[in-house]
């Protein structure tokens, strides 16, 4: 199941279950398995409005979150079992998070950043927002994505590229909280963590943010699920927040939380040895 440019031997703890979905994984660890059909052609550029300004989008935005919290939990909980341990690693540290987070995890399965939102409503937080590639506005999932708080990553252009840096400022200044996928897409029951890119680490490191890694790993079907799903049962594990140093400069101090979160999320999800390096 392991692609061929796998850096070395991948070792996991007695007990961990790696599920089999044969399924056949890109050569490139930031190479995307997934390409939704296009349906439109949304142009993201410094004329793209970011943030949520129209009052439609507003309305499906919290629309969208009343349904994640009323229907979603609890359906998630009966399709894939979600399980969420280290609660205790975000209530010890509301002070600390207090101003706002970002959250790191592998990037696995479809419904992967609803968990990460049941995960951080343990203190009370009701929204994320989060980066996401600009060609998924293209798809029917453009909708969910941009009420769920999605915000498309500009593709080129200095312009685009300065508005939606402006977004998040604007969205830090509100302390609000982050999340983003380092592994950039999503492999769906990939086991190993692939190497991460830079980008949450120069943002936390930019705001003086708490970097938060949270690890999905696996558990094999059991029960009545058997006779209705094929998916494995998924549990999300939360870590101790990774704080950056302003001490540091921010290329070195950014690397340095990057490996620290790979690590820990790799020690969650119950690897020895993973078979990827922290980034690339």
């Amino acid at each position: 199941m392991y692609t061929a440019l796998m850096q070395k031997e991948h070792i996991v703890k007695e007990g961990v279950f790696v599920p089999d979905m044969n399924l056949t994984y890109p050569e490139n660890p930031h190479e995307r398995m997934i390409f939704p059909p296009k349906i439109r052609e949304v142009v993201v550029d410094e004329h793209y409005p970011y943030l949520m300004k129209s009052f439609r989008e507003k309305f499906f935005h919290y629309l969208i979150y009343a349904g994640i919290f009323t229907i979603v939990f609890p359906i998630h909980w009966l399709r894939y079992g979600l399980k969420i341990k280290g609660k205790k690693n975000l209530k010890k540290n509301k002070k600390l998070l207090k101003n706002g987070a970002i959250t790191v995890a592998n990037h696995v399965y479809r419904w992967d950043f609803l968990a990460v939102v049941q995960a951080v409503a343990t203190l009370g937080r009701r929204r994320v927002w989060f980066p996401a590639l600009a060609d998924n506005l293209n798809t029917k999932d453009a909708v969910q994505i941009r009420s769920a708080g999605g915000i498309p990553v500009p593709e080129s252009g200095m312009g685009a590229t300065r508005r939606f840096n402006e977004a998040f400022d604007i969205l830090v200044s509100k302390k609000k909280w982050i999340h983003v996928f380092p592994e950039q897409c999503r492999w769906n029951w990939y086991e190993p963590i692939r190497p991460f890119q830079m980008g949450a680490f120069a943002l936390a490191y930019r705001y003086d943010l708490p970097i938060i890694p949270m690890a999905f790993s696996y558990r094999p079907l059991t029960g009545w699920r058997k006779l209705f799903f094929k998916d494995p049962l998924v549990t999300l594990t939360i870590g101790e927040p990774i704080l950056p140093n302003q001490n540091e400069k921010r290329k070195e101090d950014s690397a340095r939380m990057c490996t620290e979160a790979h690590a820990k999320i790799c020690e969650m999800a119950g690897i020895i040895q993973n078979g990827w390096n922290a980034s690339l």
